[in-house]
C-alpha cells in the first residue's frame, strides 16, 4: 500500500526540519527532547509558528488543524532533538482535557497561555505506591469551604520544579470501588504547602521530581469535570499520551548517527538495519492509526508497547555500532542510559499488555 504526503504535508515537514535543525545549533540536542529538552524560549517559537495547539478547535484558539500535521511537526522535533518539552505536556494533554472536561471559565484561563508557550504544566499522576494502577492512588482533597485541602506525595513528576501549573489526579472519596472517587484538581505550583525535591537519575537528568502535598488549599473551582468520576478523564488522558509519535522517535537521532557508524559491508548489521527499519515503519503506521482515530478503543496500549520496545531495540543497535566508545561519558551514552525509561513511562509494557488483553481483546483476567 502506498501512503502518499499532500505537496502541503510535505511542504510542513521541510519547514518544520528546518527549525528542528535550526533549534538543535542554538539550544543544543536533547536525547528524548519532548520529556529532556526544556526551553521556554523554544515554547514560544512554536507557538509564534502556531505549532502549539495545531489540532485545538478554533473556538479555543487552536490552529484547527489536522492531527496528521500535528504528528508531522513533532516527528521533525524529536528526530532532531529540538527542545520541545516545555509545552509538550500543555499541547498533548491539559489542553484537549480542559477542551472536553473544562468549564468556561477554566478554558478562558488556562488555554490561552498554553497556546503562547507562557505556561509548562506537570502532571501530578504517579505515587510511589501506585504508579501504572492509578485507582489505588492515595493523595487526598478534602472539601472545605470553598477550597480543597489536598495532603499526599506524587512522584516522576517530570518537570514539577520548573511548571507553572501541576494537573493533579488525586482522590476526593474513599466511598465505592478503587476507580471512584478521583478527581482532578489544577494545582498552581506556587501554593504554599508544596513541596518539589528534583530526582537525579542516572543520565544525569533532573526532569523527574518527587512533589510533596502538606495541606496545600487550593480554590473549589479548580475541579476540572466531574467530582469522583475522573477516572475515565484520566483514561482519556492517557489515550493522548500512549499512541503519539513521541513514543517512537525519541532516540531517532542516535539511530541515524549509529547508522553512519555502522559496518554495513556485515550482512547481519545490514539484516538488522532492515528490520529496524521495518518495525520504524509498522510503529509509525500504529501511530498515524492512533492519530486518525483509526484505531480499536484502548489500543493505545499495544501502540506504545510495541514503539517503546523498539526504542530499546535501537538502543541496543546503538550501544554494538559505537562499541567501546559507548561506555565513555557522552552525548551518546547520556542517550543511551535513557534507555530503561521507555517502557516505564506511561505504564510499563506488562501492564500495556494487560490492558490489550482485557479491555480491547476481552481475554479473561
Amino acid at each position: 500500500m502506498d501512503f502518499a504526503w499532500t505537496p502541503e504535508q510535505i511542504e510542513l515537514r521541510e519547514r518544520a526540519r528546518k527549525v528542528a535543525t535550526e533549534a538543535v545549533a542554538r539550544f543544543g540536542r536533547h536525547n528524548d527532547s519532548w520529556i529532556n529538552g526544556y526551553s521556554k524560549d523554544f515554547a514560544k517559537e512554536m507557538a509564534a509558528h502556531g505549532w502549539i495547539g495545531m489540532t485545538w478547535p478554533t473556538e479555543f484558539g487552536g490552529g484547527g488543524r489536522p492531527a496528521i500535521e500535528r504528528l508531522i511537526v513533532g516527528e521533525e522535533m524529536i528526530a532532531a532533538g529540538a527542545p520541545i518539552a516545555a509545552m509538550w505536556f500543555g499541547d498533548r494533554q491539559m489542553g484537549p482535557t480542559l477542551i472536553t472536561y473544562g468549564r468556561p471559565d477554566q478554558q478562558a484561563e488556562f488555554l490561552p497561555k498554553i497556546l503562547s508557550g507562557e505556561t509548562t504544566w506537570c502532571i501530578g499522576m504517579s505515587e510511589p505506591n501506585a504508579g501504572s494502577d492509578l485507582a489505588s492512588l492515595k493523595t487526598q482533597a478534602v472539601r472545605d469551604g470553598d477550597d480543597w485541602v489536598i495532603n499526599g506525595q506524587k512522584i516522576w513528576t517530570s518537570f514539577g520544579a520548573q511548571s507553572d501549573y501541576c494537573y493533579l489526579i488525586c482522590r476526593t472519596s474513599t466511598d465505592g470501588p478503587p476507580h471512584a472517587g478521583i478527581s482532578e484538581i489544577i494545582v498552581p505550583m506556587d501554593t504554599p504547602g508544596i513541596e518539589v525535591r528534583p530526582i537525579k537519575d542516572m543520565t544525569t537528568n533532573r526532569h523527574f521530581c518527587e512533589v510533596f502535598f502538606t495541606d496545600v488549599r487550593v480554590p473549589a473551582i479548580n475541579l476540572v469535570g466531574a467530582e469522583g468520576g475522573a477516572f475515565k478523564q484520566t483514561m482519556r488522558q492517557l489515550e493522548h499520551e500512549r499512541g503519539g509519535i513521541d513514543r517512537l522517535v525519541s532516540n531517532q537521532a542516535l539511530y541515524l548517527m549509529a547508522k553512519e557508524r555502522a559496518d554495513t559491508s556485515d550482512p547481519v548489521i545490514r539484516q538488522e538495519i532492515a528490520q529496524l527499519e521495518i518495525q520504524y515503519r509498522i510503529g509509525r503506521i500504529l501511530v498515524i492509526r492512533e492519530v486518525l482515530k483509526q484505531a480499536p478503543a484502548g489500543f493505545s496500549a499495544a501502540t506504545k508497547c510495541f514503539c517503546t520496545e523498539h526504542e530499546a531495540r535501537v538502543s541496543d543497535f546503538v550501544s554494538r555500532a559505537f562499541g567501546a566508545e559507548a561506555t565513555l561519558w557522552s552525548d551518546v551514552t547520556h542517550g543511551l542510559l535513557y534507555t530503561p525509561g521507555y517502557t516505564i513511562m506511561g505504564g510499563t509494557s506488562n501492564v500495556m499488555r494487560n490492558i490489550l488483553g482485557e479491555r480491547v481483546l476481552g481475554l479473561p483476567r
